[in-house]
């Protein structure tokens, strides 16, 4: 936070979108001074012929205007297109210590990287290196390790379907399954979880089923924010007079009332729509109790004469009935709205809304997926949609809303540190070598690799890891204790600076910038949230001549590696449709003619067996799966415990931070700040605007504090606090997690609130 910028909390009582989503848009590329250019990039994002919007995985609509962003995807292009620079002269300015310093705000700031340079220790400073030396680097630390098992891959959802696909066979012929994913961190127990349930860990949804809901229910997700895009969808079904039911533990602007800005009408008339029609203020964990509570009620009905079930459905297709009904009754009414935090009127209200329904949709965000028993509560969701047979029919099914663009790519086509046999004999028939057979480590493996000094190198193929993991602190003492660092990146981010004692930094060609190489323009290809898989082609130059296609890197990497291999790593660096083809191979049931249909300009939709009423199960069937009690958390028996859930500002993307403010939860200039209920803060003798620190609840020896966070009274539900990610992150303990998945249980932290000794910049309170 600048002086020239104080700390103020002033409500936000506009509609979301709108014009204030038009100003942003537009503020955001004056400051990156491409007001021009980025105009320019946004008319062919997500359009056919162009590229892929390098935010969020939420799909394009059947029916594309001639505008297809969000306010935040302008963000995201704006600071990919930016003309600011990190130059071998910005490195020479700075020392790594120096550079650790500054906010994660400020190194967003400075712009592009534009050569390959790696760590010199003798002056703590990144310093120019050659490309070829940098591959023989990677070569050298690789093929000295003990066992291939030393090295941790890492992967970004931003990293195109070919990339990934590449990726993952190269470090397959290098011998490992070690390949901790952004999903690890996010939708993990969408892709563990829901496989048992319903045969498949995607969700079931395509667009057009959004025009046939009856019903649509938002669960613990921020549309407005984390997916703009779909908040078209919620505003004509709300003019469709389709109910909306919000359950989260704070109220978000967007989901209240929202001004769609490519509405002429409502932009000129400052008209809005409202849009959730029910919310529902769960307490932090008590989603499983509304669950419970809502199928409670429809099998009360049920037990009272009412049809409710869809019995033809159940008998025909599902397994576990008896036993999920014995678990949902034995729930009493006291528990339910005790632990949930909602009155039993209001869980009957929403589960008859969900009762008159003939085709429901619910959609879910990390609010579900980021907990203790996360794999086993969407387990939960996918029992409520089986009860009324909401599944193979227009307008139902289960959406996960998912976060980074291509995140459900990188895992179809073969990221993934627990791959299957069926998969693994695929690879070895297609490309002439025998993968290991072993499970790999997700990221809290990798994790505790580093921490045990088992881990002596780290690729990163995109993203801020070291940013994003929990437990801060030990994390960044892990990270450093490894041989070998190497950050393949567009931007400087705090990733890079908490390094091995070598470190590389390798510049890659931005989303929305041109691949050429000796074969010609090469184009990739990126699959959404729903399934389906278009291509994406850059329309800007590249930010220098120095920055190298993330295939390429890879292709350069297992040529340095492994020298003897006989995959023909030269040829797919230039010629991106053999990688396409080979994945094919790989993935015949649902990339079968991928170069062909790929040349369909709306690209095509994998094949999603739910849809088809095709349960690929042990039992081929979809399983009503049982989860006892109503917890979804361990209990910490303290009447001072506060849940804390980290969350998003409205100016960032993951770890990515646009500005230091959040306009609709009307905070500006300041990110340590903590979201409180006015009655708990009475509790505690606190104040609008005082500063506190949170201390977790933790008995493994471990004190994670962090000080000078100020309070603001926020419409939180009882005992429910929340944060920002990645400020927050050093209050999640590494064993904090969800056992399926490994997912961290990042919305529901233990805390206290203890004294502060931070002397903190007043914030003005204002409204």
């Amino acid at each position: 936070m600048s002086k020239e910028k104080p700390s103020e909390f002033k409500p936000y009582h506009h509609p979301a979108g709108g014009w204030g989503a038009a100003g942003a848009t537009a503020k955001v590329l004056m400051e990156q001074s491409v007001l021009v250019k980025g105009s320019r990039g946004l008319l062919a994002m997500n359009q056919p012929g162009g590229f892929k919007c390098p935010s969020c995985a939420f799909p394009d609509p059947d029916h594309r205007k001639t505008l297809e962003f969000c306010e935040n995807g302008a963000k995201a292009l704006a600071h990919e297109a930016t003309k600011a620079r990190v130059t071998r002269e910005f490195f020479a300015k700075y020392t790594v210590t120096e550079l650790m310093e500054k906010s994660d705000y400020w190194l967003e700031m400075q712009g592009r990287l534009t050569e390959p340079m790696r760590y010199d220790a003798t002056t703590d400073k990144y310093v120019p290196v050659a490309w070829d030396d940098a591959f023989a680097m990677i070569g050298r630390h690789l093929q000295a390790l003990d066992s291939p098992h030393q090295a941790e891959f890492y992967t970004s959802g931003r990293t195109a379907n070919e990339t990934a696909f590449l990726y993952s066979i190269f470090v397959r012929e290098f011998g490992t399954n070690n390949f901790p994913d952004c999903s690890n961190m996010c939708h993990e127990p969408t892709s563990r979880g829901l496989p048992a349930s319903i045969g498949i860990g995607k969700g079931t949804i395509v667009m057009s089923d959004f025009d046939h809901a009856e019903a649509i229910f938002v669960i613990g997700q921020n549309t407005g924010t984390n997916s703009p895009r779909m908040m078209t969808n919620l505003v004509e079904a709300r003019k469709r007079g389709v109910p909306i039911v919000l359950i989260n533990p704070m109220p978000e602007r967007a989901l209240i009332r929202f001004t769609e800005p490519q509405d002429v009408l409502q932009m000129a008339t400052f008209g809005s729509t409202p849009i959730s029609s029910e919310f529902v203020h769960v307490r932090i964990g008590g989603d499983l109790a509304i669950f419970k509570g809502m199928m409670r009620a429809l099998f009360e009905a049920e037990e009272q004469g009412e049809r409710v079930l869809d019995m033809d459905f159940i008998q025909q297709h599902t397994a576990g009935l008896d036993a999920l009904r014995d678990d949902v009754m034995g729930c009493s009414w006291a528990d339910i709205t005790r632990i949930s935090g909602v009155s039993e009127g209001q869980i009957r209200r929403i589960a008859e809304i969900y009762k008159r329904s003939k085709a429901t949709i619910i959609c879910y965000g990390m609010g579900l997926t980021q907990h203790q028993e996360g794999s086993r509560l969407l387990q939960q969701v996918a029992n409520l949609l089986l009860l009324r047979g909401n599944f193979g029919k227009p307008g139902a099914g289960i959406a996960p809303i998912r976060g980074h663009s291509n995140v459900q790519g990188d895992r179809t086509v073969g990221i993934d540190e627990k791959p299957t046999q069926r998969y693994l004999d695929r690879v070895r028939d297609a490309f002439g070598f025998e993968p290991p057979r072993t499970h790999g480590h997700h990221v809290l493996e990798a994790l505790e690799a580093m921490e045990a000094g088992t881990a002596k190198v780290f690729i990163g193929m995109g993203g801020n890891f070291i940013r994003a993991v929990p437990d801060t602190d030990r994390s960044y003492d892990a990270m450093r204790k490894l041989n070998l660092t190497v950050g393949i990146a567009t931007k400087l981010n705090r990733g890079h600076l908490v390094h091995g004692k070598d470190a590389l930094l390798l510049p890659v060609v931005a989303r929305s910038e041109i691949i050429r190489t000796e074969a010609g323009e090469q184009f990739v290809t990126i699959e959404d949230a729903m399934a389906n898989v278009t291509a994406s082609r850059g329309v800007f130059e590249p930010v220098t001549e120095h920055v190298r296609p993330e295939t390429e890197i890879v292709c350069r990497m297992a040529i340095a590696t492994l020298p003897h291999s006989k995959t023909p790593w030269a040829r797919y660096m230039v010629d991106y449709t053999p990688i396409r083809d080979k994945i094919a191979e790989v993935y015949p049931e649902i990339y079968s003619d991928f170069s062909e249909k790929i040349k369909n300009p709306r690209g095509f939709h994998l094949d999603i067996p739910p849809r088809r009423l095709v349960w690929q199960t042990p039992n081929d069937k979809a399983n009503f799966l049982v989860l006892p009690g109503l917890e979804v958390n361990v209990p910490v028996e303290d009447a001072a415990m506060l849940r804390l859930a980290t969350i998003r500002s409205h100016d960032q993307y993951n770890t990515t931070i646009y500005s230091n403010s959040d306009r609709y939860r009307g905070v500006y200039n300041n990110r340590l700040v903590i979201f409180m209920n006015k009655e708990d803060m009475k509790d505690r003798g606190l104040e609008n605007g005082t500063v506190i620190g949170l201390e977790t609840y933790s008995d493994d020896g471990f004190r994670r504090y962090v000080d000078g966070l100020t309070v603001i009274d926020y419409p939180m539900s009882r005992g429910a606090i929340a944060g920002y990610y990645p400020e927050l992150n050093p209050l999640l303990p590494l064993d904090y997690f969800d056992e399926i998945s490994g997912t961290p249980a990042a919305k529901s932290i233990p805390v206290k609130v203890v004294e502060s000794v931070a002397s903190a910049a007043p914030i003005r309170i204002a409204g």
